[in-house]
């Protein structure tokens, strides 16, 4: 523990230079955050030749760990999560093909305690599709998958693959002809070296800009919130009157890959280090969520800015929106029942679910609200929500953020 006179200096030293490193944030719930160790899958081709169906996870995002055959068209995969314990949760993802054309059925094995949660998506010839409810049966212990397989590779995974090179490229692809206003750079780097970025967008000057943070993919198979984020950031980046105008007063930070090494892992739940970064808002053990911090307050420090608002896009079996209770308190105390209402007049046949309750343990939303005092969301998608919908969700509900945000003058 530093002495007083340590303290005190250190005290000194911030005020001269200015200190970076965010701030602790105590929660009524400790969760331990420390780095553990993890299961690393062998990247391999499982090859059953005298059937001539092979099998293969050598690939970014893929999961699985191990094939039995039980006969000449039946093989029971194991899928093994990273690390224990974890969310209930199972992710898996694989490349199949055969030497001839035949039908297969495959069984999705778990751990004792885990149960299937993704329905499988094929993508063939580059596109995804979801299975035909007639060939996959959802069962509590063991799922099972009919498949017409033949010399073309097909990817059978829980959810799209959008792996970080897949993202990175959407990105770059996105801000292309907008880099007098949008800074794609990284900041950072995972405990596997891989970039950690994000994307500062604001026009003119930034200082006293009030600042809004968009996050999604902490936990990798989440890719319906990924797609409700692409599109609320897509319609942010749309050059029009709407949005020019909130850009001249508003600033927003987006992290499109909170997890890297997670997401190019196949992992289920966590990162590299072992721990869901959605309970490190506390400590900042993990470097994904130490970069993030430390970026945001810089940004605000330098630029003697305000944090309003902060958005992590999720997945879960519906779709939420979790926000905090405390309101009164906030930089914008009347936002959400503005943002929601609007949402329910202008989406047809919507109504909001939202479960309110003040963070616990150290999530995101809490870490909004308690070292910011910024109005908090976990924006939750529902894993089967479809795909035309998500993306009307997300472009109504950033076209309705900037309206409330423009009209209110903070």
């Amino acid at each position: 523990m530093k002495s007083i006179n340590q303290l005190k200096y250190y005290i000194i030293f911030c005020l001269l230079i200015g200190c970076i490193s965010a701030p602790k944030v105590v929660f009524k719930e400790y969760v331990d955050t420390k780095t553990r160790s993890i299961s690393f899958q062998k990247k391999r081709i499982f090859s059953f030749d005298e059937s001539g169906v092979y099998f293969s996870n050598d690939f970014e995002g893929a999961r699985l760990n191990n094939i039995n055959q039980l006969n000449d068209s039946t093989y029971v995969l194991s899928i093994l999560p990273e690390n224990k314990p974890i969310n209930p949760s199972p992710f898996y993802a694989f490349k199949i093909w055969s030497s001839s054309s035949k039908k297969v059925l495959l069984r999705f094995k778990y751990p004792e305690g885990y149960k299937h949660r993704y329905i499988p998506k094929i993508k063939s010839n580059g596109n995804w599709k979801i299975v035909d409810s007639l060939n996959f049966k959802f069962d509590q212990n063991i799922s099972s998958l009919i498949l017409t397989i033949n010399e073309t590779p097909k990817i059978i995974s829980g959810q799209e693959l959008h792996t970080s090179s897949i993202i990175y490229n959407w990105v770059n692809d996105l801000v292309k002809g907008k880099e007098n206003y949008v800074r794609f750079k990284k900041i950072g780097k995972t405990k596997l070296n891989r970039p950690f970025k994000v994307l500062d967008i604001y026009k003119g000057l930034p200082k006293n800009k009030p600042v809004i943070v968009l996050l999604t993919r902490q936990h990798p198979p989440e890719v319906t919130g990924y797609f409700a984020f692409k599109a609320f950031l897509e319609t942010i980046l749309k050059e029009n009157e709407l949005s020019s105008s909130f850009l001249d007063n508003y600033r927003i930070l987006a992290f499109p890959l909170m997890n890297p090494d997670g997401v190019d892992l196949g992992h289920w739940r966590h990162n590299a280090g072992g721990v869901d970064t959605n309970r490190d808002w506390s400590f900042y053990h993990q470097s994904e969520i130490k970069t993030t911090v430390d970026y945001i307050t810089k940004v605000l420090n330098k630029n003697n800015s305000k944090l309003l608002l902060g958005l992590d896009f999720h997945s879960t079996y519906y779709d939420v929106f979790y926000t905090n209770i405390e309101r009164k308190l906030t930089a914008l105390p009347e936002f959400l029942p503005k943002w929601f209402s609007s949402l329910e007049e202008r989406i047809p046949e919507y109504k909001v679910n939202e479960k309110p309750s003040n963070s616990r343990q150290p999530t995101s939303k809490g870490w909004f609200l308690y070292a910011h005092k910024a109005v908090g969301v976990t924006y939750e998608i529902g894993d089967d929500t479809p795909r035309d919908r998500i993306k009307l969700i997300g472009k109504e509900s950033a076209q309705a953020m900037m309206r409330i945000l423009i009209n209110s003058g903070e």
